[in-house]
């Protein structure tokens, strides 16, 4: 099975409680199943400039924004596969661009020390990287993942995150997990992905359950709580003329599901 290069997707985001959890595994049984990798540790370096302008960019909610990682599903020693992932999202669309390579090669590259192989994928990722100078690891990002499939429609997949951790020190995909928690221990990130509308028997369930789509990073909320506060840094909207800034708090904002 090949590996996929490219998305092109809505993702929608919900935090749940174990029994929103339990009733929505319920409903997913006789339609979804989980995939062949079981419940995975996803490990993530997410990379930034210097002033961290692209979690400040990512905060602040825009119509646009972008964010470079590197992913390993599990331990990823120098030599071991690696994912190279350049995420863009405009206008709630969220565009991928993914490449393979090891953990040392992506090292190296995205510090500008070497290069690629050709194509399509590595120019963008590289125009990224030149665009905003020097990146550097600034997040080390953890959580356990259990992503489910359907047959009757492939851009269709529900993925639960939970465990999720971060912190700004150990920044190899070697590492172990750990760090600060993102979210309380007894909740779950669910994210729902898909190239359209949802099922009618996902919407039942989100409103009887009353599960609404919330707005979460997990890179901008590591920032809010912990790279700013050391900083002395709490990021500001930019206010409109006439009003007094007021400080962005680290929060989720909830919106009723569609």
């Amino acid at each position: 099975m090949g590996v996929q290069t490219t998305f092109k997707r809505y993702e929608v985001k919900y935090l749940l409680n174990t029994a929103q959890k339990e009733a929505i595994l319920k409903a997913m049984a006789p339609h979804m199943r989980l995939d062949r990798y079981g419940r995975t540790t996803i490990r993530n370096i997410y990379y930034d400039t210097d002033n961290f302008r692209l979690a400040r960019r990512s905060i602040e909610k825009p119509a646009y924004k972008e964010k470079l990682r590197v992913r390993s599903y599990g331990p990823a020693a120098s030599g071991d596969t690696v994912f190279v992932e350049l995420k863009k999202k405009y206008d709630g669309i969220v565009y991928k661009r993914r490449l393979t390579m090891t953990s040392r090669q992506a090292e190296m590259w995205l510090s500008g020390g070497a290069s690629a192989k050709p194509g399509q994928i590595s120019r963008e990722v590289e125009y990224f990287r030149d665009f905003y100078g020097t990146l550097k690891p600034a997040a080390y990002l953890t959580y356990e993942r259990e992503a489910y499939f359907t047959d009757a429609d492939s851009t269709f997949r529900v993925t639960f995150d939970e465990n999720i951790m971060a912190r700004t020190e150990r920044m190899g995909l070697d590492q172990p997990v750990g760090g600060r928690h993102l979210i309380p221990e007894d909740m779950t990130l669910m994210e729902i992905k898909c190239a359209g509308g949802f099922p009618l028997w996902m919407v039942r369930v989100l409103s009887e359950q009353r599960v609404y789509k919330t707005s979460f990073s997990k890179y901008g909320t590591a920032y809010q709580g912990m790279i700013a506060p050391d900083l002395r840094i709490m990021p500001q909207r930019q206010p409109a003329r006439g009003t007094r800034p007021v400080p962005v708090r680290p929060k989720v904002s909830y919106s009723r599901a569609v």
